[in-house]
């Protein structure tokens, strides 16, 4: 027991449920190795006897954890309960963010939203400190409207690089603002990824998520593009010629993108333009920038260059580079000066092209505008893991256990957040982050949201099955994330697809977090387990037909998904149980909807008709956002990411395509027949004025 007793103090789970009535136990094996990572020692009974000793001996003399939350309005009797329960007498200080004070008694209910810190001094003398986090009740509400999902890299036009860059995202939100009504347009992560031969191209394994990837750049864009002449500008048109050519491979030739290919030209385009001496105006917003972003840029752009002399796999450095605060790491800074700066420079032009996209939407009147994704987590040698090593489990992936659906579990390679050193920091690392993510986003996405309250941890070495359960602050968490969206305006959508922790979707409701809903998923699976009538779906959502990890609508209706995974050996069962599983599936959803009058009764089989009803469904719910999956319009069959294969499917690797198979540009949906048929009937911007669980027809 004390084992168990050692792992509860520090949030380590020692069995979990996968089903209501179920628990399994956790190997006594792991939940030593994870307290390892968070420098517990457990490796013998003396050890945990002292550990566990140590432990609840600090904890007994502590006044206040290391970080104290305040929800506006929300706090019984106008206290944090760390506060009430200090002793009789204890004398408190508030030194506000903006340097002004609050002491005894203090003003919970007038205290301004923010990061404060927090004094308590006891009558036996003991003092404590902490970090005090005053929230909102809630997150922004985004304005229910209708919109967009799309894959960015997905999405070319006739002056992409071989791949959809930031001009095509600003073009992209400009028309569908204008033209179709759209509020929303949601892309994947733009996250910085890590370089490699060939680099990972998965928008979900990032070197750094603090910083966007410049690969997403539009070249022309950058204002220096226009003053580079003679020498400079022959070799920036042959560039772009050159462009061109990947741009035709992809979208005449059947080719895949390369995002290698891309960047190799990109980033010698960069090089150029660095040259290009900018204006009195640029230099000066380009010192602000950088003055703003810190350290934190000057982490991401001194790992970039490392990684560029080095390679990206850390264990290959030098020792001494492996700590971005030693002597040898501030040498080869001074070394890698012109890298550096390269670097600095990029990540710049990267955040003006991105506030230029977010700009557009708003001019074009969506009520959201960009919504951004962030990843669950980072590779293990990227720039954020090397400039914040001590915020993470090193040793340790973030997966998920065992389920119906998988029964190995998965491992993400992914290394967690500590819970110890976020609240220790008070969550300075987590707050960094959101705030680089809501600066030019009306809204965020955040993929796994469960990962705020728990996630499994899997020891290097061990099968997903050997994992366990870390649990998290989620009070903190969630009241940081409520104050920087409060800062941004931005409203927060939680991917929260899958198996879901009791109470979390209701706590999450409760701070104004979105969830996620797709049609296929949302049945009455207590009762008749028959398609969920569009009035009973929840309103704090936003609803969809699909997501990069599953089959367009058109693959789904005709069954192609079946087919495309007997062909890569993914199927668990016969394939004609799966057929035939999968055939009556849609069956039903079909009948489904000609029984509400959204298909023509006895009418045949019309593909184009039947995903026009699945969003004309979508629009009869409730949810404050529905979102069209951007290839459904032109009737693409291949999914974005297919789980479960590496090499055997190209992942992320596709462009939008129609349904007979052919890349389909920007210019092409906007003059799409399809598209504008199935767009017919979204409301005009401003018009969805219906409370949240209105029915809409």
């Amino acid at each position: 027991m004390t084992l168990a007793r050692l792992a509860a103090l520090h949030g380590v789970a020692t069995a979990y449920s996968p089903s209501p009535g179920v628990t399994v136990p956790v190997p006594d094996a792991t939940v030593v190795a994870v307290l390892g990572a968070l420098d517990v020692d457990a490796a013998t009974p003396a050890a945990t006897e002292a550990s566990l000793a140590a432990a609840e001996e600090a904890r007994a003399a502590r006044l206040l954890p290391p970080t104290v939350v305040v929800w506006q309005g929300d706090e019984p009797a106008g206290r944090p309960r760390p506060v009430a329960a200090l002793p009789d007498g204890s004398v408190l200080r508030i030194t506000l963010e903006d340097g002004g004070t609050a002491g005894s008694p203090v003003p919970w209910a007038d205290l301004p939203p923010g990061v404060h810190a927090l004094e308590a001094h006891a009558p036996d003398g003991r003092a404590g400190r902490a970090t005090l986090v005053v929230a909102p009740a809630r997150v922004p509400a985004p304005a229910p409207c209708q919109g967009v999902l799309v894959q960015l890299y997905s999405l070319l036009s006739a002056r992409s690089w071989g791949m959809g860059d930031l001009g095509d995202l600003r073009e992209l939100a400009g028309w569908a603002g204008r033209v179709l009504g759209c509020g929303f347009v949601q892309v994947n992560p733009l996250h910085a990824a890590v370089p490699g031969t060939p680099t990972d191209p998965s928008p979900y394994r990032p070197s750094s998520r603090r910083f966007p990837d410049p690969v997403h750049l539009r070249i022309e864009d950058v204002p220096e593009f226009a003053y580079a002449s003679g020498a400079a500008r022959a070799e920036l048109d042959a560039l772009a010629a050159r462009a061109g050519e990947l741009r035709d491979g992809v979208l005449r030739k059947g080719e895949l993108i390369d995002r290698d290919a891309v960047w190799v030209l990109k980033r010698r385009a960069l090089e150029i333009l660095a040259a290009v001496p900018p204006g009195p105006g640029r230099r000066a917003a380009f010192d602000a920038f950088r003055a703003e972003r810190g350290t934190a840029l000057e982490d991401h752009a001194t790992w970039c260059a490392l990684a560029e002399r080095y390679g990206a796999d850390r264990a290959q450095w030098p020792e001494g580079l492996r700590d971005p605060r030693s002597a040898a790491t501030a040498r080869a800074r001074a070394e890698l000066a012109d890298r550096v700066a390269f670097h600095r420079l990029a990540a710049w032009l990267t955040d003006e092209q991105l506030a230029a996209a977010a700009r557009a939407a708003r001019e074009a009147g969506m009520a959201v505008g960009v919504v951004h994704d962030l990843a669950v987590g980072v590779h293990p040698d990227g720039a954020d893991a090397w400039a914040q090593a001590g915020a993470y489990g090193h040793g340790m992936s973030v997966g998920a256990p065992p389920d119906a659906f998988n029964a190995h579990g998965q491992d993400w390679g992914l290394p967690p957040w500590r819970p110890d050193a976020l609240a220790a920091s008070g969550y300075a690392p987590y707050r960094d982050l959101l705030r680089s993510l809501f600066r030019h986003a009306g809204a965020l996405r955040i993929d796994h949201v469960m990962g705020l309250f728990r996630l499994w941890w899997v020891p290097a070495g061990l099968p997903p099955t050997h994992g366990t359960y870390v649990r998290y602050d989620a009070d903190a968490m969630l009241a940081v994330l409520a104050l920087e969206a409060h800062r941004a305006g931005a409203a927060v959508i939680g991917e929260d697809l899958g198996t879901v922790e009791p109470g979390v979707r209701d706590v999450l409701r409760r701070r104004g977090v979105l969830g996620t809903s797709v049609l296929w998923f949302e049945r009455d699976w207590e009762g008749t387990r028959r398609p969920l009538p569009p009035e009973a779906w929840r309103a704090d959502c936003v609803a969809t037909a699909t997501t990069h990890d599953l089959p367009p609508t058109a693959s789904r209706l005709t069954g192609e998904h079946v087919e495309l995974r007997h062909r890569l050996g993914l199927l668990a069962r016969p394939l004609e149980e799966e057929r035939a599983e999968d055939a009556g599936d849609v069956a039903e959803w079909l009948a489904y909807l000609r029984g509400l009058g959204l298909l023509e009764e006895g009418a045949a089989r019309d593909e184009e008709a039947e995903i026009r009803a699945v969003y004309r469904f979508l629009r009869r719910t409730p949810a404050r956002m529905t979102g069209v999956w951007l290839p459904d319009a032109v009737g693409d069959r291949r999914p974005q990411n297919l789980p479960g294969t590496s090499d055997q499917y190209p992942n992320w690797r596709l462009p939008v395509a129609g349904a007979d198979g052919r890349p389909v540009t920007l210019e092409d949906l906007a003059a799409s027949p399809r598209l504008r048929a199935l767009m017919a009937g979204w409301e005009e911007p401003g018009a969805r004025t219906a409370p949240p669980g209105a029915r809409r027809g």
